[in-house]
């Protein structure tokens, strides 16, 4: 991931009904949520969820697919996985135990 991919994922993150929206979708698996149903989850108009969704959308933390007529919202682990690797990528230079099982984790 390069820099400027990763400022556009934090910026994503950095709202807190889009962060909500993020932990929501980390919780329900790959399985996901229709748009819809995220939004009365969270009780934001459906409106404004759209916008939210399109935005992490576009920073590559969550994917769409449509099953009939909805949207299905679902976290893109890939995503979410280069995003944290980015973060850790100089860990600890001096001492990478510290930081170990934090990237072992994330590559899982």
């Amino acid at each position: 991931m390069d820099k400027l991919t990763a400022i556009e994922a934090l910026a994503a993150l950095a709202n807190e009904t889009r962060l909500d929206v993020f932990r929501l979708l980390v919780r329900q698996g790959p399985g996901g949520l229709p748009a819809g149903e995220v939004a009365d989850r969270l009780e934001v108009r459906q409106n404004t969820m759209s916008s939210h969704l399109s935005i992490l959308s576009r920073a590559g933390l969550i994917t769409r697919k449509r099953e009939g007529r909805q949207i299905l919202y679902a976290t893109d682990y890939d995503g979410m996985q280069q995003l944290l690797l980015f973060l850790m990528e100089d860990c600890c230079s001096a001492d990478q135990a510290i930081c170990e099982p934090v990237l072992q984790a994330v590559q899982c």
